[in-house]
């Protein structure tokens, strides 16, 4: 019998200050604080993108999860995955994942995902300028586990499959030493009385078929794919770049095109982007995933942004009902569906209401699931 189709909403459990945060970016920093200062780079840029019905929330405070969980519910979805931060014995922006746990108030299914990269000042995950840095080992693997997991994975609230607590690994390709490290995943976990550890990875084109995906039980297909962003990407110019460079106070000018006017960013058209995913209609060995919109701007304030324009609920919601479309008929196994994401306002991916389209990507969201 075929399984039923379960939506999970990746979620960023950022926002909250931190010592470290105060540290490298001043007294109080969150990611409000790129979010509300991005500013548009073309005419008709949808920046800053600010949350209407929510507000500048502090995930310190627990309250915010019960108005978070009662959206999703209302949306269709099931489950929350929240990124998690190791390194080395250090982790960081735990605070609000361990108050979902302790709090019994809340009963919403959630599961982690190892955010593997290191830490830098470019937020991009690139080697640059490194704030925290991963280094792998076995005896950290051992304390990760035992610090993080273990008392996760005895939670009635957390999210497993046949009796399997989920494990979601964000780059496991970073890992050189992987297959220790889930050989020794699975062994603690059956230690505490599990079947076993369903552990899955975000992938793409070149990982989806590894070697080492063989380790693991699953992946979810990362949108957006990086591949298909720079074989549809809007090119820009020779001369739009001359014009750019020589006469810069004009790049805004009604005469110049968005391409211009984002000289030094990434443009992709969200509506053919979807039109190119549905038209592969590929059936992946992943489960699907699809994203609200994708803008990292605020992120990005010396230019190189990767904006998709002209996201919208409309096209956000044939993507998803493909999405559900091809989840429904790829196998008769378990069928986990990935939004990207819940809350990523820093790169401009979040169902969360904001003040350009209200709830409509809520509603969206559930005329398809439901």
């Amino acid at each position: 019998m075929k399984k039923k189709i379960k939506p999970i909403a990746i979620y960023l459990p950022q926002f909250h200050p931190i010592p470290e945060n105060d540290s490298w970016w001043g007294k109080g920093f969150t990611e409000w604080f790129n979010v509300s200062r991005a500013m548009p780079r073309f005419k008709g840029h949808y920046q800053p993108q600010l949350p209407t019905e929510l507000g500048f929330y502090d995930l310190r405070c627990n309250s915010i999860f019960h108005e978070q969980i009662a959206l999703a519910k209302e949306a269709g979805i099931e489950a929350f995955m929240f990124y998690e931060y190791w390194f080395q014995g250090k982790q960081i922006l735990e605070k609000p994942i361990d108050h979902y746990l302790q709090d019994i108030s809340i009963e919403f299914p959630y599961f982690l995902c190892w955010a593997n990269e290191n830490w830098s000042r470019k937020w991009d995950g690139s080697d640059q300028e490194i704030l925290l840095k991963q280094d792998y080992s076995t005896d950290d693997f051992k304390d990760h586990f035992n610090k993080v997991y273990k008392r996760h994975f005895t939670s009635s609230k957390y999210l497993s499959i046949q009796g399997k607590p989920i494990l979601a690994v964000y780059k496991p390709e970073l890992i050189p030493n992987l297959k220790e490290m889930i050989t020794i995943w699975r062994s603690m976990t059956k230690e505490m009385g599990f079947e076993d550890l369903y552990i899955i990875f975000c992938s793409n084109k070149f990982t989806i078929n590894s070697d080492f995906s063989k380790l693991f039980n699953a992946s979810y297909y990362f949108q957006p794919d990086w591949q298909l962003v720079n074989s549809i990407k809007l090119k820009t110019s020779l001369f739009a770049r001359l014009v750019v460079r020589c006469l810069p106070k004009f790049v805004n000018s009604i005469f110049f095109s968005r391409e211009m006017a984002s000289l030094n960013n990434t443009l992709v058209d969200y509506s053919e982007y979807v039109d190119n995913v549905i038209a592969e209609n590929q059936v992946i060995n992943a489960f699907q995933c699809v994203m609200p919109g994708w803008d990292n701007t605020s992120r990005r304030k010396n230019g190189n942004a990767c904006i998709f324009i002209n996201s919208n609920p409309n096209d956000y919601k044939r993507w998803l009902k493909h999405a559900v479309e091809q989840s429904r008929h790829e196998n008769d196994g378990e069928k986990l569906l990935f939004i990207n994401a819940w809350n990523e306002w820093a790169e401009g991916a979040h169902l969360e209401p904001c003040d350009r389209w209200g709830r409509s990507f809520i509603e969206a969201t559930k005329n398809v699931l439901k």
